[in-house]
């Protein structure tokens, strides 16, 4: 029986994860503190002999699991992955997920678009009934910041979503930069009616790189909480 420590939590719904990992499979390295206690647990497994192959979602997934000695490629090594771990921001009953709240959603998109299934790792607070609690991340150009901030705002208008737009920034105050070179902006929308509408306008406008709407890729959560491991979604 998991306790009501959030970290706890989250160990555990990795170490259940863990439990899919076979011999010589590729697997996406999601990004965030739930898939940072996943690729701890697999760093161990591969010193005792695992043999697994690794595509980080971030420079700090990256770093994570060299220092631990997981073996490690990119997609343009090895194309096709057989399962990603990934956390995320929020998830609701249909398992469409928010991610980006590390920053990092461009490539944990890609690389959960590569894999054969994507399961997602979290502690139950991240349980919704309907996504928009925790604020979208939209990846953006730095080139014509306000422009795509307010076609973001209209496009968002038009199907219900409203709230501020705020450029994501660092401690020091400057502005956030991803991985790929991008800013972000958070969107606080509250409530999302139409995630599906949203992210379809959302991908047609031009400045705008990617989104943390998920839609259509988690095949499974494994999430950790006061009941212990409950699994949403199939494993198989």
């Amino acid at each position: 029986m998991s306790g009501l420590d959030p970290e706890s939590a989250k160990q555990e719904a990795a170490a259940a994860a863990l439990e899919l990992v076979r011999p010589g499979m590729r697997l996406g390295l999601g990004t965030g503190s739930t898939a940072a206690h996943f690729i701890a647990l697999l760093g161990k497994k591969v010193a005792q002999g695992l043999d697994v192959l690794g595509v980080p979602t971030s420079e700090r997934s990256r770093a994570q699991a060299e220092a631990l000695g997981i073996p490690l490629a990119t997609l343009d090594d090895a194309p096709g992955l057989d399962m990603t771990i990934d956390g995320a921001d929020e998830f609701d009953p249909q398992l469409r997920l928010i991610k980006g709240g590390g920053g990092a959603l461009l490539r944990e998109k890609i690389v959960a678009a590569a894999s054969q299934r994507m399961i997602v790792v979290a502690d139950s607070s991240k349980a919704v009934a309907r996504l928009g609690k925790f604020p979208l991340p939209v990846e953006v150009s730095t080139f014509g910041l306000e422009a795509t901030r307010r076609l973001i705002g209209r496009e968002a208008a038009a199907v219900g979503c409203r709230g501020s737009i705020d450029l994501r920034k660092t401690s020091e105050g400057r502005a956030f930069v991803s991985d790929s070179g991008n800013y972000i902006v958070d969107c606080a929308f509250g409530l999302i009616p139409a995630p599906e509408d949203l992210a379809t306008r959302l991908n047609a406008i031009p400045g705008v790189v990617e989104h943390g709407l998920f839609l259509g890729f988690a095949t499974a959560v494994i999430m950790g909480g006061p009941k212990g491991i409950e699994i949403y979604g199939s494993l198989s």
